[in-house]
């Protein structure tokens, strides 16, 4: 139901996002895109070229008076950083940098100059998807759906989070935190390892948490394989450049322990099926593909970025000599960037979900197919 594309480059002059799909008369302007974009800047452990961009998304279609109208909606982000780049003679990069897209990309496009592939790989580009994906939350806030994030670790320094802490504490103490987690000691042992990770050359990687809070029951499905929500946010959120790993809840803890211990007790209620509530929440919100009712709790492992100030062996394309990598423009640590993307690409999963399931053209059509079958 809902698609978006971006196209642009890390240093050329914008990122340009279509979305297509939003239903007519959802409230939309430049300052709720605005919101998410300056997040997205935000955490400790981040590089110089956060302090260049401050990004902002112009509407260029697809909103009038405020509203969408149901047509492509258009985006705009503009890259500061091109002033810098465009009358520069961009020299051909030889040289792949390991965990870089540089050389799969051109073994597959049969280039001896990386930079292309290196342009478009970009992290850069999950501009754009925060942009989509304020969109998409935006939608979700009209039925009720909340998307937050927290980071439980990063280079080995790991959150305490007891399993019967509220969610919303954790959410609020994450809001507040330059590393975005709740866990205060854990936060400063964060930082220490970040700034040990910059005095040595090096970077680092770590897990978030998006959490999906009031999505309603019945979003996706058990039917075929490719209709389960479970996947469609898996896929979605593995697509962020350096995820590398995802869960539903805790499913790598819950694989080490019996059934008895994992799966969640469903509690009586006089207010009947509808309202029916567990005892705890390890299916992380999803059972059979589909969405039960409780918070939806997506993890993801980031690996360390694959730039940094110590050279790295490699390769040199044009010559076939070993090499070494040169450094180029970097951030230490975007565990705490890359949670705000994780929220974008639940967001927009989500958001797709709810129009499957509730169909409509306009958001008041929605509306009224959400109060019939779902609103009670």
């Amino acid at each position: 139901m809902l698609r978006f594309l971006t196209a642009g480059e890390s240093h050329g002059p914008c990122l340009t996002i279509i979305i297509d799909g939003l239903p007519a008369g959802l409230p939309l302007s430049e300052e709720m895109i605005a919101r998410d974009l300056a997040r997205r800047q935000q955490g400790y452990g981040r590089g110089g070229r956060m302090r260049i961009e401050q990004d902002r998304a112009e509407i260029a279609g697809g909103v009038i008076r405020g509203l969408t109208t149901g047509a492509p909606l258009a985006l705009r982000i503009e890259n500061r950083d091109w002033a810098n780049w465009k009358d520069r003679d961009w020299p051909a990069l030889t040289v792949p940098r390991p965990g870089h897209a540089d050389l799969a990309g051109a073994l597959k496009y049969g280039l001896d100059d990386v930079r292309p592939i290196l342009e478009r790989a970009s992290a850069r580009e999950t501009a754009g998807r925060v942009a989509a994906g304020a969109a998409a939350r935006a939608l979700l806030a009209e039925f009720g759906v909340r998307i937050s994030s927290y980071v439980t670790e990063i280079g080995g320094a790991l959150a305490t989070i007891s399993e019967g802490t509220a969610l919303d504490e954790l959410l609020t103490l994450a809001e507040a935190s330059d590393v975005r987690c709740p866990d205060a000691a854990a936060a400063q042992a964060m930082r220490l390892r970040i700034d040990e990770a910059r005095a040595a050359g090096d970077s680092l990687g770590g897990v978030f948490c998006v959490a999906a809070q009031g999505a309603p029951p019945g979003l996706g499905s058990h039917a075929q394989w490719d209709r389960r929500l479970d996947a469609a946010l898996a896929a979605a959120v593995m697509s962020i450049p350096a995820i590398k790993g995802v869960e539903i809840g805790p499913a790598f803890e819950n694989a080490r322990r019996p059934g008895t211990q994992v799966h969640d007790a469903i509690l009586p209620s006089a207010e009947g099926h509808r309202a029916l509530r567990r005892a705890s929440n390890r299916a992380g919100g999803i059972e059979g593909g589909i969405s039960n009712g409780e918070p939806i709790l997506v993890r993801a492992a980031m690996k360390p970025i694959p730039t940094t100030i110590t050279p790295q062996p490699t390769v040199d394309l044009l010559t076939g000599a070993a090499a070494a990598t040169e450094y180029q423009r970097s951030d230490v640590c975007a565990v705490p960037a890359a949670s705000i993307v994780g929220e974008a690409m639940v967001a927009w999963t989500l958001a797709d979900a709810l129009l499957a399931k509730l169909g409509g053209d306009s958001l008041a059509e929605m509306r009224r197919h959400f109060l019939a079958g779902m609103g009670g």
